[in-house]
């Protein structure tokens, strides 16, 4: 009689069939690591891309730390960019000038401004500080680069409608580029510009126009008008990205501090 499947005995085919099986298991793991090779980063919470910018004529050293615990503060967006030229072609004087990023994500544009001479400081929610400080090292080295007035930026956190009360709202101007997009967070994010940006303080606000987008014009034109002068600045029609100047209501006409050319159509 043939022995029962899968039966091992003496001299018996159930050996073999195990080391066929080991065979077989080998051979699938090797497919597997040809579709999925073992690179350590690529099951990580985040996986870094570096890149660099050259903005009116100033290079950037900017890390993108990709993954699901950053979402979209990870990377680099072209409204970020819109601001940084805004900021070069204006010729704003921002030398000693107190300057704070909302929503920092890599902090791309705060850095900027810190190389223009301001003294900024960079916020974002928690998770996002440990790429925000990565950045500010890496074009920063040594905290302040010769040529550079302002330093290196401070990294805090700042978690709109929560921890704002902890900022003395002494900030001569307040940077934000494509903030304005989650309605949930309208709210919040008001009550933070409310507190932030008062006489003489202004504010500077990139935003993208995605299609069918209600929530931005809404947020610009209804919920930020009745504490700020709203002013469009600049709007790029090919890439949807437009730039906003705040100004508060409350004695915003006064004790202007920060000298360059704003212009561009009024937004309200």
């Amino acid at each position: 009689m043939a022995a029962p499947t899968g039966h091992v005995g003496p001299g018996g085919g159930g050996e073999e069939e195990e080391e066929t099986e080991e065979e077989e298991d080998e051979e699938e793991e090797k497919g597997l690591r040809a579709v999925f090779p073992r690179d350590p980063e690529l099951f990580a919470e985040s996986f870094p891309a570096r890149r660099r910018f050259r903005l009116c004529g100033r290079v950037l050293r900017i890390a993108e730390l990709h993954g699901p615990g950053l979402g979209t503060a990870g990377s680099v967006w072209e409204a970020a960019l819109s601001l940084c030229r805004f900021l070069g072609e204006q010729r704003l004087d921002l030398g000693g000038r107190r300057v704070l990023e909302l929503g920092a994500g890599t902090g791309i544009v705060g850095i900027f401004a810190a190389m223009l001479g301001a003294e900024v400081t960079l916020t974002d929610r928690p998770a996002a500080l440990p790429q925000l400080r990565e950045n500010v090292r890496q074009n920063f080295p040594g905290g302040s680069p010769e040529g550079v007035a302002g330093g290196a930026p401070r990294v805090r956190a700042l978690r709109w409608g929560r921890d704002q009360r902890r900022f003395p709202p002494r900030f001569h101007l307040v940077l934000g580029s494509d903030i304005v997009y989650d309605p949930r967070a309208f709210a919040p994010l008001l009550g933070t510009l409310r507190h932030l940006v008062v006489p003489p303080g202004r504010a500077l606000l990139s935003a993208r126009r995605r299609g069918g987008d209600a929530g931005t014009s809404r947020f610009f034109g209804q919920m930020l008008p009745p504490f700020f002068r709203v002013q469009l600045l600049r709007r790029d029609p090919e890439g949807d990205i437009e730039i906003y100047g705040l100004t508060p209501r409350e004695g915003g006409g006064e004790g202007e501090q920060l000298t360059g050319v704003w212009g561009g159509p009024e937004g309200d």
